[in-house]
């Protein structure tokens, strides 16, 4: 019987995994609590209305089909028992492993204050997508039928908390929406008024990269009509608002991008964590003690990596693959290597024909800069349609303004995200 490497979760890095496993003579079981593998930096393009669920996410199985030793299982895993090296699941099943990957990623952490999440929704996932899509195009139907200027305001304020590159690209595209997309369908007001605040608790957008590239990026938001507010903590959120401190914003629509928290599974390995509960991690991604383990992701922490390893779509997919061959190395009797992260630049886009990006000691803003960021991205979509989707819908979005999923149905769910 060929050993049995399982696989929890299938965002890059556990797909990437179990790709760099297809020749190898082993069992894979990948196991995700979703049916897609989500291409998560454009999930900002499903919540404003850009691209429509299937554009981004890709059935597991059909990716997998392909790969014989490759089973798929829909489930979500409560913990892992080491001693036995079992995985179980969430009804009570067990998987046995000869190898473990663990891929599962990181949600979204809101600094000790989960009440705000009710009132300031994360962009994980599908679902969070289509919550902040409704609320976004709803406060607009909100405030049309709010004759008084003074109620409506509240509806026509949109607030992103966390000027990260989700940010950053969340606020650039409520302003495009406002500013473009919805021009002249409202009657008892312009939403070309609609006010977008970025709110940062450091001094500056963006703060992974150069410090010039952080500047241009704000003046670039500046200039699509984004109000940025840098070096302000957020001390309360309501249904009503945000409060700064000793000031009060009034808005109905607070997306949340300011902080992430590693998967809860990394807590049940009983090795020691870091910082966001990642999983301290030796230089090869295994843990420590249990060398049959492997951590990948968002869910990774190397301590003595220089530079530290970002959380960023790329370096999941290098540890998946770098996982995958330190599985192939062992079972031929060779040691495994030390991981080490390949750095191919750093893309945000912040607008149409607007971005910024780092290749190293080169940076590069606006237009070409937004050509780049749209070129990587088409490139490492899953599957030949998905990318032809998504091309045609951003050409037809470059040239009309028009958002090609603007469709809510409240109280139902959307049907893209059925199958």
């Amino acid at each position: 019987m060929n050993p049995r490497v399982v696989i929890l979760g299938c965002g890059f890095g556990g797909l990437f995994a179990a790709r760099a496993l297809a020749r190898a003579p082993v069992e894979v079981t990948v196991v995700d609590r979703t049916n897609h593998h989500l291409f998560q930096p454009l999930l900002y393009q499903v919540a404003t209305a850009g691209l429509a669920a299937p554009a981004i996410a890709e059935p597991i199985r059909r990716t997998l089909a392909r790969q014989k030793n490759a089973t798929t299982l829909y489930g979500e895993a409560q913990r892992v028992d080491v001693a036995a090296r079992q995985v179980v699941l969430e009804n009570g099943d067990t998987l046995a492993y000869d190898r473990l990957i663990l891929a599962t990623g990181a949600a979204d952490s809101y600094f000790g204050h989960d009440e705000w999440r009710a009132h300031a929704p994360g962009l994980k996932t599908l679902e969070d997508a289509f919550r902040i899509r409704e609320r976004i195009l709803l406060a607009f139907e909100h405030a049309e039928r709010e004759p008084d200027p003074v109620k409506r305001a509240p509806w026509l304020t949109f607030v992103v908390i966390g000027a990260g590159a989700t940010g950053v690209e969340m606020a650039g595209m409520v302003a495009e929406i406002s500013r473009h997309t919805l021009k002249g369908e409202f009657r008892r007001f312009d939403p070309r008024n609609a006010r977008v605040v970025l709110v940062e608790g450091m001094e500056r957008v963006l703060p992974p990269y150069a410090p010039d590239l952080s500047e241009r990026a704000r003046v670039q938001l500046e200039r699509m009509g984004v109000t940025v507010w840098l070096g302000r903590q957020v001390t309360g959120i309501d249904a009503q608002g945000v409060q700064l401190g000793g000031d009060r914003l009034e808005a109905k629509t607070v997306v949340w991008c300011a902080g992430v928290a590693a998967s809860p599974l990394g807590a049940t390995l009983g090795t020691p964590l870091g910082r966001g509960g990642r999983v301290i991690a030796e230089p090869d991604l295994s843990v420590p003690g249990h060398p049959e383990i492997q951590v990948v992701g968002d869910l990774a922490l190397l301590p003595d990596h220089q530079p530290p390893v970002p959380g960023v779509a790329p370096a999941a997919k290098q540890m998946g693959r770098h996982a995958a061959r330190n599985i192939i190395a062992t079972l031929a009797g060779r040691p495994t290597r030390p991981f080490r992260y390949r750095d191919y630049g750093q893309l945000a886009t912040i607008g149409r024909s607007s971005a910024v990006a780092m290749f190293g000691k080169v940076h590069i803003w606006g237009w070409l800069a937004w050509v780049a960021w749209l070129t990587a991205h088409i490139y490492f979509l899953i599957g030949f349609r998905n990318r032809l989707v998504v091309l045609i819908d951003w050409a037809w979005a470059y040239w009309t303004f028009e958002r090609a999923a603007r469709v809510v149905d409240r109280g139902a769910r959307p049907p893209e995200s059925h199958g």
